[in-house]
């Protein structure tokens, strides 16, 4: 048996292609004193690894060239010379894009398959979920009654924002991309309205879905649809900025064209990092699986299967393909 990696092969300029990375077989590794083997079952693919891949400053370190392509799995112990693993436990670890990894402990986390699936560990109850807890309370501070918009709603962490918002008595208001994923988060996840951005004339529609305008907009993917809904934001209101798809490809089309607006409307802008609040992790992993295990927090996810798919899935999730939390089964 050998471990299949991924690596990064060249640094992209532009779109993402499947050329940029190298698929390799090298033996299964083992376990040195103090570490653990972990058999990888799911690859998380996020979008914040298209930063990794560029030489640019950022608030991780960037993927090596030649090296395994940045990224967290879930799976299970299969050796270990570490006294706080064992063989058969299930861990959350930041092992890359491989089927087999090596680990000393740093970071990882204990998982119980048997609370939720595997899998949600990656999304709702893992980095995705966090990111939409943190950014929603403690930079967009919702009110009950406010109006709380985010982008991207029917991915990894728009869903969870949306529901959590409707969970505080906000009205929840979602932008996503075709009306598959509008019905989805309107029917299933219980947002208030779905605005579809390609259906055109997004300021239109902000203004019929928001009557009393916008308190709180959670940002994941900047570009026009920031620019638009500058034009709605409320006094006062707040702007968790999560992340910018719509510009990891083209940093052009980012360029804010209405700065007014926040003098104007004194709006507060903070952009955020999850790993920044260490010490909510906790509270909010508890609250999330808690949600997800009773039914209450929904998600989706799609499902890539095999790692030879994993730069194929990747570059779909950055051109919006995905539907909810995009996934590698690797067993």
């Amino acid at each position: 048996m050998k471990n299949k990696q991924v690596l990064l092969a060249a640094r992209p300029r532009g779109p993402v292609e499947e050329s940029h990375f190298r698929i390799v077989e090298t033996d299964i590794p083992k376990a040195g004193e103090g570490e653990f083997v972990v058999r990888a079952h799911y690859l998380s693919l996020d979008p914040y690894m298209r930063g990794r891949m560029d030489d640019a400053k950022s608030y991780a370190a960037k993927a090596e060239v030649g090296a395994v392509m940045v990224g967290t799995a879930v799976g299970e112990v299969i050796e270990s010379r570490h006294e706080k693993f064992k063989a058969g436990d299930f861990v959350e670890t930041r092992t890359g894009w491989q089927e087999y990894g090596v680990s000393s402990g740093g970071g990882v986390r204990k998982l119980d398959p048997g609370y939720i699936p595997l899998s949600a560990y990656l999304g709702a109850v893992g980095m995705p979920g966090v990111t939409a807890w943190i950014g929603l309370n403690e930079h967009g501070r919702p009110k009950a009654g406010e109006t709380v918009v985010v982008s991207a709603a029917s991915g990894a962490v728009g869903s969870a924002v949306g529901q959590l918002a409707k969970m505080k008595g906000c009205r929840a208001v979602g932008i996503a991309g075709g009306k598959a994923k509008c019905d989805y988060v309107v029917n299933e996840l219980g947002f208030d309205a779905c605005i579809d951005y390609k259906a055109g004339d997004l300021d239109a529609a902000l203004s019929n879905a928001c009557p009393k305008g916008v308190d709180v907009y959670f940002d994941n993917v900047g570009g026009p649809t920031l620019n638009t809904m500058l034009n709605h934001m409320n006094a006062f209101s707040r702007i968790p900025l999560c992340g910018q798809i719509s510009g990891y490809n083209n940093p052009d089309a980012l360029a804010i064209r209405n700065v007014r607006s926040f003098l104007v409307n004194r709006i507060a802008l903070r952009g955020f990092i999850c790993s920044d609040h260490m010490d909510l992790w906790r509270p909010a992993l508890k609250e999330l699986g808690e949600l997800v295990h009773d039914g209450r927090l929904k998600y989706r996810e799609s499902v890539a299967v095999g790692l030879d798919n994993a730069p194929k899935a990747f570059i779909g999730l950055l051109k919006g393909q995905n539907f909810g939390k995009q996934l590698v089964k690797l067993i």
